[in-house]
């Protein structure tokens, strides 16, 4: 992957969202002034950066490299449940994320004292 590509990949995700870029900084927890010259500037990010962008996004390094030829096929209430977890704040998905194992954590608790 070229350097361009890696700055239009991060546009392509945030297009692909609906997020401006502010919020993708905010995601990310890198300053906004950083990610716009980036962007602007075509400087590629730096491993450390562009790891924080993808915790922003949700997605893993590799998943950013990977190749999309076979993407991942969700049924509705997936896509629902993504589309709401992506309006959420950084410590909202924390919070959602920690309710979600408990409930696992819950179920398989059960499942043992049964």
């Amino acid at each position: 992957m070229r350097d361009t590509d890696v700055i239009q990949h991060i546009t392509t995700l945030c297009k692909r969202r609906n997020w401006t870029y502010y919020k993708l900084a905010k995601e990310s927890g890198i300053p906004y002034s950083t990610l716009n010259n980036m962007i602007h500037r075509a400087n590629i990010p730096t491993i450390p950066t562009l790891q924080k962008i993808c915790n922003g996004f949700g997605i893993s390094l590799a998943d950013f490299f990977s190749d999309e030829s076979s993407p991942i096929q969700l049924n509705e209430q997936q896509k629902e449940l993504l589309s709401l977890y992506d309006d959420l704040s950084l410590e909202e998905k924390r919070l959602a994320t920690a309710y979600i194992f408990g409930l696992l954590h819950r179920r398989a608790d059960e499942s043992c004292s049964q």
